[in-house]
């Protein structure tokens, strides 16, 4: 089956998220030469090919800024409370803007499944499962408290490489367009 024209933001996709989980896995960050890219082509090639609006067979520069948007947004909270690193936040940034702002939810939700799994993974492998739930009620305390909540996670923490949640997120994400078939691809809006 030959590979259409409105699958190219998924395989750009599939190269930004490997490369992404890979460094990220090796030195603990995702580089901005890979998400301010892959941010760039998901804007450039959806204008030209869809116009403003998604005319063509592009979703268009307006579909593909919200993509961007709500990729970013929730992830950028996230780093500001100082749970994942800037370049987790820009490449669900770069996420959004390639394929739209419902696949970038999928992918999300999807991710989040497996960066619990693998802090699971990780509590159990270091056996600081106790520590860890401890923080965290403890945080959680705190969070109720008139006095202002301190960090959770000490400087010795475990860190999940978020990025390679992501990219299982994303194998997921395409996982069930691809069983579910073209309902799935119309609620993506594809």
């Amino acid at each position: 089956m030959p590979l259409k024209a409105e699958m190219w933001p998924f395989a750009v996709l599939g190269v930004v998220v490997v490369v992404s989980a890979v460094t990220d896995v090796r030195s603990g960050r995702v580089p901005n030469a890979v998400t301010y890219p892959a941010i760039a082509v998901g804007l450039i090639v959806h204008t030209l090919l869809g116009g403003l609006r998604g005319e063509g067979p592009g979703m268009g520069l307006y579909a593909s800024a919200i993509g961007l948007t709500v990729g970013f947004l929730p992830m950028l909270a996230v780093w500001l409370a100082g749970g994942i690193g800037g370049g987790d936040a820009k490449l669900m940034a770069a996420v959004g803007a390639l394929t739209g702002w419902r696949f970038a939810l999928s992918v999300l939700f999807y991710g989040l499944i497996a960066a619990m799994v693998l802090a699971l993974i990780v509590m159990l492998r270091k056996r600081i499962v106790r520590r860890t739930l401890r923080r965290v009620f403890r945080f959680l305390a705190l969070l109720v408290t008139p006095s202002k909540p301190a960090d959770p996670a000490a400087g010795q923490s475990e860190k999940v490489p978020f990025a390679l949640a992501l990219c299982v997120g994303a194998a997921a994400a395409l996982a069930e367009v691809l069983v579910r078939g073209p309902e799935a691809v119309k609620l993506l809006g594809f």
